[in-house]
């Protein structure tokens, strides 16, 4: 901004006024992110994140403590240094992952006989999303977690008949999805 010009008493207040406000310090904001950032995409979503910021934290600027340029800066500035946490953050998970040891032929047999194992609980699985919740619940506690009908209805805060009941309705539904194998409908009697 020269010098001679004047900046308004409240250059966020309304749409029209923030729009002007973005108009008048797009550029400078744009190049003090490019200044510290190489990457193009980097550079419009940090400028836009800084715009976006201010906007959400209009209330905290002060006409008489200064600027509302070095305001805006300010507010670059903290854009920026939390995109340089959160890259941080992000480059520590990925050293993480990658240094845990990779999966061999083997490994990845085994988890493939594994995966082909479980289909039948797939599938049952997939037909209980569908129940009730009540139903769906009482199920995967008995079936799944392998609870009595006691302690799944006690879980419940339901009554055992009432638990009962449910549990037949559920097996009912259950035994007609091709595929789903005989003991996850019948387990936990």
């Amino acid at each position: 901004m020269r010098l001679n010009e004047v900046e308004p008493a409240d250059p966020l207040a309304g749409t029209q006024a923030f729009e002007t406000f973005y108009l008048r310090h797009f550029d400078a904001m744009t190049r003090f992110v490019a200044r510290r950032v190489t990457d193009p995409h980097a550079v419009a979503d940090l400028t836009a994140e800084t715009f976006l910021a201010a906007l959400h934290s209009r209330d905290t600027y002060r006409p008489g403590r200064g600027s509302e340029t070095g305001w805006l800066y300010g507010v670059a500035r903290n854009v920026l240094s939390l995109q340089r946490r959160r890259s941080e953050r992000e480059a520590r998970a990925v050293e993480r992952v990658v240094a845990r040891r990779l999966l061999d032929g083997d490994d990845i047999a085994d988890l493939t006989d594994r995966i082909d194992a479980e289909e039948p609980a797939r599938r049952a699985l997939s037909a209980m999303a569908d129940l009730p919740e009540g139903e769906r619940a009482l199920l995967e506690l008995v079936v799944i977690d392998q609870l009595t009908v006691a302690e799944a209805a006690q879980a419940l805060g339901i009554r055992v008949g009432t638990a009962r009941v449910r549990l037949h309705r559920a097996r009912r539904t259950l035994r007609k999805v091709p595929g789903v194998t005989a003991a996850l409908v019948t387990e936990g009697l």
